[in-house]
């Protein structure tokens, strides 16, 4: 399925105080929330699901010549990931349950280096608009029938008892420029985490948009069949 990422200036860091203050979880949370002011957002933080497209866990904001695609799981048929494809370029999108005091995005980066690592690959953490990245070379056949790696660039943020994770591919997982047109989708993304309690870590259900057509309206990103297979789709 179908649908039609800018680097942030560095901030001065602010003085030491002089005493930690009583509620450090309260602390943890206001820096927590500073990370993402720019997006992604929570539903409670937006007024309205109009202007985006409506995936269930996830509103993703249309852009001229966007594409998305919805991946599916084979053994279950449940979808489990939307990969955005634009100029080239690729974003996959996946929105996990998170507990309310803890976050996920350091232990799941020790994760996914051991998992590269086991496949041969190698990972390294990088500095980018979102905090620590992990850029992760995999091993891969060339066209030409030599060995090369792939190249996928991590991005994950924590939100109010979810998780964000994105995955770069193509260009934009090299390139700053190429990058940052996904960048700033991934920025707009609406996470819609839900009021049922849930194990931490289970995917947040993904969904067709109650309203996809087969011929979407002009800026509205076009539509394409559900993928089998998606190439990464957990986290724990």
């Amino acid at each position: 399925m179908a649908f039609g990422f800018g680097r942030k200036a560095k901030k001065e860091q602010p003085d030491e105080p002089d005493e930690l203050p009583a509620d450090d979880s309260a602390t943890e949370d206001a820096v927590a929330d500073s990370r993402r002011a720019n997006g992604p957002f929570d539903e409670s933080e937006v007024s309205s699901h109009d202007g985006y497209v409506d995936l269930g866990a996830l509103l993703v904001s249309p852009s001229e010549g966007l594409q998305l695609r919805l991946e599916v799981e084979e053994a279950t048929q449940r979808v489990v990931a939307v990969t955005l494809d634009l100029n080239g370029s690729s974003l996959q999108l996946q929105a996990f349950a998170a507990p309310k005091t803890e976050e996920l995005w350091d232990d799941i980066r020790g994760q996914i280096g051991q998992s590269v690592g086991a496949q041969g690959g190698q990972v390294e953490e990088i500095e980018g608009p979102f905090g620590t990245e992990l850029v992760a070379k995999l091993p891969a056949g060339l066209p030409d029938g030599s060995q090369g790696y792939r190249v996928a660039r991590f991005i994950g943020v924590d939100g109010p008892r979810w998780f964000l994770r994105g995955v770069l591919g193509g260009a934009a997982a090299l390139e700053r420029d190429a990058a940052e047109p996904l960048e700033t989708l991934f920025r707009k993304v609406v996470v819609v985490r839900g009021d049922s309690p849930m194990p931490p870590r289970d995917l947040l259900q993904l969904r067709l948009p109650k309203d996809a057509t087969a011929t979407p309206p002009p800026g509205a990103p076009s539509l394409q069949e559900p993928e089998r297979g998606p190439e990464i789709t957990q986290i724990g």
